[in-house]
């Protein structure tokens, strides 16, 4: 599947856009001075959405977590424990990185937050074996070489946030980085429908 275009799983639709749901996702890193490596996960194939993509560890916001940023922060810790095994000491832990929105055409619709997260030390993967069936610890310039190859099924966001990390030589300079820019919600549109539906950027031709 080309990168640009909607994920298997999601619905197209001309009516009024729906309100999308927030979630939250854990970029979660090793390598503090050296060469960075961030934790992708793999969906169940068997999911009706995104089966068998490599994500980053991640989900909805439940009425649970909590509401704002305190629920995406709950939520995202929620998220990392219940996939990838992973518990980190506390919210305070998480640094923003992104926010994604998915496209008003599309039916099921998120409003994410990315968190990037140091790894403890001596972290172990322990995946659920339900919604998640495989993890592997990969560098971003790694991940998206496999992708290509199509080795690794991916989607658009998880691709643009890996190409993002392929510019940072370890997880230190990265997080310096992120605590101190400002996150802009990024907002992408769907043009076309059907086989020739793509997925455009703001600044790209043919968005505006």
């Amino acid at each position: 599947m080309p990168i640009n275009q909607p994920e298997p799983g999601a619905q197209l639709h001309r009516g009024p856009a729906s309100v999308p749901r927030a979630a939250a996702t854990v970029i979660l890193l090793r390598g503090a001075d050296h060469a960075l490596e961030v934790l992708l996960v793999q969906r169940t194939p068997a999911a009706r959405f995104m089966g068998g993509a490599w994500v980053f560890p991640g989900g909805s916001v439940t009425p649970a977590d909590g509401d704002g940023q305190q629920g995406l922060r709950v939520a995202a810790l929620r998220e990392l424990a219940e996939e990838a095994g992973i518990e980190l000491s506390g919210a305070t832990e998480l640094v923003p990185f992104a926010n994604w929105i998915t496209p008003e055409a599309v039916m099921t619709r998120f409003d994410t937050w990315f968190f990037l997260a140091q790894a403890p030390i001596g972290t172990e993967v322990s995946v659920d074996g339900g919604e998640i069936i495989d993890a592997r610890w990969l560098a971003p310039e790694r991940a998206l070489e496999l992708q290509a190859a199509g080795e690794l099924f991916m989607v658009f966001p998880t691709i643009k946030q890996l190409q993002q990390l392929a510019g940072f030589g370890s997880a230190g300079a990265l997080l310096a980085h992120a605590r101190g820019a400002r996150v802009v919600a990024v907002r992408p549109r769907i043009v076309g429908a059907g086989p020739a539906a793509r997925i455009l950027l703001p600044g790209e031709p043919g968005y505006a």
